[in-house]
Protein backbone atom coordinates (compact mmCIF):
# COMPACT_ATOMS: atom_id res chain seq x y z
CA UNK A 1 0.00 0.00 0.00
CA UNK A 2 3.16 2.22 0.59
CA UNK A 3 6.29 3.03 -1.17
CA UNK A 4 8.55 5.56 0.46
CA UNK A 5 6.99 8.66 0.49
CA UNK A 6 3.27 7.97 -0.16
CA UNK A 7 0.38 6.29 0.80
CA UNK A 8 -2.69 5.31 -1.90
CA UNK A 9 -5.76 4.91 -0.98
CA UNK A 10 -7.78 1.88 -2.34
CA UNK A 11 -11.24 2.46 -1.75
CA UNK A 12 -12.55 2.45 -5.41
CA UNK A 13 -10.45 0.07 -8.20
CA UNK A 14 -9.87 2.53 -10.76
CA UNK A 15 -9.47 6.07 -8.95
CA UNK A 16 -8.30 7.46 -5.81
CA UNK A 17 -6.55 9.96 -3.71
CA UNK A 18 -2.59 9.29 -2.34
CA UNK A 19 -0.60 11.23 0.40
CA UNK A 20 2.74 12.07 0.72
CA UNK A 21 3.79 10.74 4.35
CA UNK A 22 6.21 13.01 6.65
CA UNK A 23 6.49 9.57 8.87
CA UNK A 24 4.49 6.53 9.60
CA UNK A 25 3.36 6.65 13.09
CA UNK A 26 1.91 2.90 13.86
CA UNK A 27 1.16 -0.23 11.22
CA UNK A 28 -1.05 -2.71 13.17
CA UNK A 29 -2.76 -5.55 12.11
CA UNK A 30 -5.68 -5.90 15.00
CA UNK A 31 -8.16 -8.86 14.86
CA UNK A 32 -10.50 -7.21 12.25
CA UNK A 33 -8.81 -5.19 10.19
CA UNK A 34 -5.21 -3.24 9.17
CA UNK A 35 -4.81 0.05 10.73
CA UNK A 36 -1.85 2.86 9.66
CA UNK A 37 -2.22 6.23 11.38
CA UNK A 38 1.07 8.70 9.26
CA UNK A 39 1.76 12.12 9.72
CA UNK A 40 0.99 13.78 6.34
CA UNK A 41 1.92 17.25 4.48
CA UNK A 42 -1.21 18.68 4.21
CA UNK A 43 -4.03 17.23 6.25
CA UNK A 44 -1.91 16.47 9.57
CA UNK A 45 -2.36 13.33 11.01
CA UNK A 46 -4.10 10.38 9.01
CA UNK A 47 -5.98 7.75 10.37
CA UNK A 48 -6.23 4.49 7.34
CA UNK A 49 -8.61 1.51 7.78
CA UNK A 50 -7.72 -1.81 5.74
CA UNK A 51 -6.46 1.19 2.85
CA UNK A 52 -9.31 3.51 3.87
CA UNK A 53 -8.74 6.78 5.13
CA UNK A 54 -10.90 7.15 8.20
CA UNK A 55 -9.95 10.62 9.50
CA UNK A 56 -7.17 13.70 9.00
CA UNK A 57 -7.50 16.02 12.00
CA UNK A 58 -6.95 18.70 9.48
CA UNK A 59 -10.97 18.08 8.18
CA UNK A 60 -12.20 15.75 10.88
CA UNK A 61 -14.69 18.65 12.02
CA UNK A 62 -16.72 18.61 9.25
CA UNK A 63 -17.88 15.40 9.18
CA UNK A 64 -17.50 15.08 13.19
CA UNK A 65 -19.99 18.09 13.77
CA UNK A 66 -22.29 17.33 10.56
CA UNK A 67 -22.91 13.57 11.95
CA UNK A 68 -23.33 14.94 15.91
CA UNK A 69 -25.07 17.79 15.89
CA UNK A 70 -27.67 17.75 12.86
CA UNK A 71 -29.60 14.80 14.55
CA UNK A 72 -28.60 15.84 18.16
CA UNK A 73 -30.60 19.08 17.09
CA UNK A 74 -33.35 17.85 14.67
CA UNK A 75 -34.09 15.62 17.98
CA UNK A 76 -34.20 18.28 19.83
CA UNK A 77 -34.19 16.66 23.55
CA UNK A 78 -31.55 13.93 23.30
CA UNK A 79 -30.40 12.62 26.48
CA UNK A 80 -29.23 9.07 25.57
CA UNK A 81 -27.17 8.77 23.05
CA UNK A 82 -25.30 5.60 21.04
CA UNK A 83 -22.37 5.82 19.13
CA UNK A 84 -21.66 2.72 17.67
CA UNK A 85 -18.06 2.95 15.56
CA UNK A 86 -16.06 6.18 16.25
CA UNK A 87 -13.18 4.76 17.94
CA UNK A 88 -11.00 8.17 17.15
CA UNK A 89 -13.81 9.89 19.51
CA UNK A 90 -14.58 12.50 17.74
CA UNK A 91 -18.13 11.86 17.56
CA UNK A 92 -18.15 11.13 21.52
CA UNK A 93 -16.65 14.54 21.98
CA UNK A 94 -18.71 16.48 20.00
CA UNK A 95 -22.30 14.30 21.84
CA UNK A 96 -20.72 15.66 24.71
CA UNK A 97 -20.38 19.33 23.95
CA UNK A 98 -24.25 19.33 24.32
CA UNK A 99 -25.89 20.00 28.15
CA UNK A 100 -29.16 18.04 27.60
CA UNK A 101 -26.90 14.79 27.07
CA UNK A 102 -26.94 13.03 30.41
CA UNK A 103 -25.56 9.59 28.83
CA UNK A 104 -23.49 9.02 25.59
CA UNK A 105 -23.01 4.98 25.31
CA UNK A 106 -20.21 4.19 22.69
CA UNK A 107 -19.44 1.25 21.70
CA UNK A 108 -16.38 0.25 19.15
CA UNK A 109 -15.38 -3.44 18.31
CA UNK A 110 -12.02 -2.52 17.77
CA UNK A 111 -10.18 -1.44 20.56
CA UNK A 112 -6.43 -0.91 18.23
CA UNK A 113 -8.62 1.83 16.94
CA UNK A 114 -9.39 3.62 20.43
CA UNK A 115 -5.69 2.79 21.63
CA UNK A 116 -4.26 4.20 18.73
CA UNK A 117 -6.48 7.26 18.42
CA UNK A 118 -5.32 7.77 22.07
CA UNK A 119 -2.02 7.99 21.79
CA UNK A 120 -1.12 9.32 18.05
CA UNK A 121 -4.65 11.23 17.49
CA UNK A 122 -5.71 12.84 21.27
CA UNK A 123 -6.57 16.25 19.76
CA UNK A 124 -9.29 14.66 17.76
CA UNK A 125 -11.56 13.36 21.48
CA UNK A 126 -9.71 15.65 23.87
CA UNK A 127 -10.96 15.04 27.02
CA UNK A 128 -14.47 12.71 25.99
CA UNK A 129 -12.77 10.11 27.12
CA UNK A 130 -12.62 10.75 31.16
CA UNK A 131 -16.06 12.54 30.78
CA UNK A 132 -18.54 11.04 33.57
CA UNK A 133 -21.03 11.00 31.05
CA UNK A 134 -19.21 8.38 28.68
CA UNK A 135 -19.26 4.73 28.91
CA UNK A 136 -17.00 3.86 25.99
CA UNK A 137 -17.21 -0.20 25.59
CA UNK A 138 -15.02 -1.97 23.36
CA UNK A 139 -17.15 -4.81 21.68
CA UNK A 140 -19.73 -5.43 19.04
CA UNK A 141 -21.97 -2.67 18.07
CA UNK A 142 -24.63 -5.40 16.89
CA UNK A 143 -25.01 -7.80 19.65
CA UNK A 144 -25.10 -4.49 22.29
CA UNK A 145 -27.93 -3.40 20.04
CA UNK A 146 -29.81 -6.46 19.81
CA UNK A 147 -29.39 -6.70 23.58
CA UNK A 148 -30.56 -3.00 24.52
CA UNK A 149 -34.24 -2.41 26.50
CA UNK A 150 -36.59 -0.92 24.61
CA UNK A 151 -36.96 2.61 23.81
CA UNK A 152 -33.26 2.97 26.09
CA UNK A 153 -31.82 5.83 23.23
CA UNK A 154 -32.80 9.49 21.78
CA UNK A 155 -30.20 8.80 19.08
CA UNK A 156 -28.10 6.49 17.45
CA UNK A 157 -25.20 7.65 15.72
CA UNK A 158 -23.46 5.28 13.52
CA UNK A 159 -19.68 6.30 12.52
CA UNK A 160 -18.83 2.91 10.36
CA UNK A 161 -16.29 1.81 7.72
CA UNK A 162 -18.52 1.40 4.10
CA UNK A 163 -20.77 -1.66 4.68
CA UNK A 164 -17.26 -4.36 3.27
CA UNK A 165 -15.40 -5.42 5.61
CA UNK A 166 -16.01 -5.25 9.61
CA UNK A 167 -18.53 -2.75 8.70
CA UNK A 168 -20.63 -4.65 6.64
CA UNK A 169 -22.97 -5.79 9.50
CA UNK A 170 -24.17 -2.21 10.61
CA UNK A 171 -26.09 -1.91 7.37
CA UNK A 172 -28.92 -5.37 7.35
CA UNK A 173 -32.32 -5.42 8.02
CA UNK A 174 -31.60 -6.81 11.73
CA UNK A 175 -29.67 -4.00 12.91
CA UNK A 176 -32.18 -1.50 11.59
CA UNK A 177 -35.02 -3.21 13.09
CA UNK A 178 -33.54 -3.30 16.75
CA UNK A 179 -32.48 0.01 16.49
CA UNK A 180 -35.97 1.41 16.07
CA UNK A 181 -37.04 -0.86 18.99
CA UNK A 182 -34.27 0.76 20.99
CA UNK A 183 -35.08 4.13 20.17
CA UNK A 184 -37.86 6.12 22.18
CA UNK A 185 -40.89 7.44 20.94
CA UNK A 186 -39.67 10.48 18.61
CA UNK A 187 -35.59 8.61 18.16
CA UNK A 188 -33.60 8.43 15.47
CA UNK A 189 -31.01 7.18 13.43
CA UNK A 190 -27.93 8.87 11.65
CA UNK A 191 -25.20 6.45 9.65
CA UNK A 192 -23.00 7.65 7.01
CA UNK A 193 -23.82 6.44 3.84
CA UNK A 194 -20.82 7.17 1.12
CA UNK A 195 -19.97 9.82 -1.52
CA UNK A 196 -23.33 9.16 -3.95
CA UNK A 197 -21.29 9.80 -6.70
CA UNK A 198 -19.05 7.10 -6.58
CA UNK A 199 -21.70 4.80 -4.01
CA UNK A 200 -25.10 5.97 -5.33
CA UNK A 201 -26.39 2.02 -3.90
CA UNK A 202 -25.50 2.67 -0.52
CA UNK A 203 -27.49 5.23 0.17
CA UNK A 204 -30.17 3.86 -2.10
CA UNK A 205 -29.76 0.48 -0.13
CA UNK A 206 -28.97 2.02 2.97
CA UNK A 207 -32.39 4.11 2.86
CA UNK A 208 -34.72 1.03 1.75
CA UNK A 209 -33.62 -0.79 4.55
CA UNK A 210 -34.44 1.89 7.15
CA UNK A 211 -37.64 2.46 5.18
CA UNK A 212 -39.31 -0.77 6.37
CA UNK A 213 -38.85 0.21 10.00
CA UNK A 214 -38.85 3.95 10.18
CA UNK A 215 -41.88 6.04 8.96
CA UNK A 216 -39.13 9.06 8.07
CA UNK A 217 -36.39 8.58 6.25
CA UNK A 218 -34.13 10.86 4.96
CA UNK A 219 -30.55 12.39 4.06
CA UNK A 220 -28.49 15.10 4.02
CA UNK A 221 -24.77 16.40 3.12
CA UNK A 222 -21.59 17.57 4.06
CA UNK A 223 -18.13 18.29 2.32
CA UNK A 224 -15.36 16.77 3.65
CA UNK A 225 -12.22 17.49 1.60
CA UNK A 226 -11.00 13.99 2.16
CA UNK A 227 -13.59 12.18 1.24
CA UNK A 228 -13.13 12.27 -2.35
CA UNK A 229 -15.81 11.98 -4.89
CA UNK A 230 -18.38 15.48 -4.01
CA UNK A 231 -20.74 15.89 -1.11
CA UNK A 232 -20.59 12.67 1.39
CA UNK A 233 -24.27 11.47 2.55
CA UNK A 234 -25.42 11.17 6.24
CA UNK A 235 -28.55 9.06 6.31
CA UNK A 236 -31.52 9.90 8.77
CA UNK A 237 -34.30 8.00 9.76
CA UNK A 238 -36.93 9.10 12.65
CA UNK A 239 -39.54 7.13 14.15
CA UNK A 240 -42.00 10.32 14.17
CA UNK A 241 -41.69 14.13 13.75
CA UNK A 242 -39.93 15.94 10.71
CA UNK A 243 -35.82 15.80 9.72
CA UNK A 244 -35.78 18.39 6.97
CA UNK A 245 -38.71 20.78 8.15
CA UNK A 246 -37.47 22.63 10.81
CA UNK A 247 -36.93 26.37 10.18
CA UNK A 248 -33.25 28.00 11.25
CA UNK A 249 -34.49 29.87 14.30
CA UNK A 250 -35.39 26.99 16.09
CA UNK A 251 -32.31 25.15 15.59
CA UNK A 252 -30.38 28.30 16.58
CA UNK A 253 -32.24 28.39 19.81
CA UNK A 254 -31.69 25.14 19.96
CA UNK A 255 -28.24 25.55 20.00
CA UNK A 256 -27.86 28.23 22.52
CA UNK A 257 -29.94 25.55 24.83
CA UNK A 258 -27.02 23.07 24.12
CA UNK A 259 -24.16 25.05 24.30
CA UNK A 260 -22.64 24.57 21.56
CA UNK A 261 -23.48 28.41 19.67
CA UNK A 262 -19.88 29.62 18.91
CA UNK A 263 -18.10 26.37 18.94
CA UNK A 264 -18.42 24.69 15.79
CA UNK A 265 -16.05 25.11 12.92
CA UNK A 266 -18.18 23.94 9.95
CA UNK A 267 -21.77 23.43 11.43
CA UNK A 268 -24.12 26.76 11.61
CA UNK A 269 -27.76 26.73 11.72
CA UNK A 270 -27.96 27.52 8.39
CA UNK A 271 -25.73 25.29 6.81
CA UNK A 272 -27.76 22.73 9.24
CA UNK A 273 -31.50 23.71 7.65
CA UNK A 274 -29.92 23.90 3.64
CA UNK A 275 -28.22 20.79 4.17
CA UNK A 276 -31.27 18.72 3.59
CA UNK A 277 -31.45 20.39 0.21
CA UNK A 278 -30.24 17.65 -1.52
CA UNK A 279 -29.19 17.88 -5.47
CA UNK A 280 -31.57 15.83 -7.48
CA UNK A 281 -28.66 13.25 -8.64
CA UNK A 282 -28.58 12.73 -4.87
CA UNK A 283 -32.14 12.89 -3.73
CA UNK A 284 -33.58 10.41 -6.52
CA UNK A 285 -31.68 7.66 -4.47
CA UNK A 286 -34.10 8.10 -1.53
CA UNK A 287 -37.72 6.31 -1.43
CA UNK A 288 -40.44 7.98 -2.77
Amino acid sequence: MTDETWINETLYPAWGQRFRIVRELARVRSDFQDIVVFESETHGRVLVLDGVVQITEGDEFVYQEMLTHVPLLTHGDARSVLIIGAGDGGVLKRVLQHRGVTRAVMVEIDGEVIRLSKEFLPGIAGDAWSDPRADVIVGDGIDYVRRAPDASFDVIIVDSTDPIGVGEVLFTDEFYENCARILTTNGMIVNQCGVPFMQADELRDTSLRRAKFFPVVSAYVAAVPTYVGGFMTLGVAAKGGSLDGIDKATIEERADRAGITGATRYWTPGVHVASFELPPYIAQHLPR
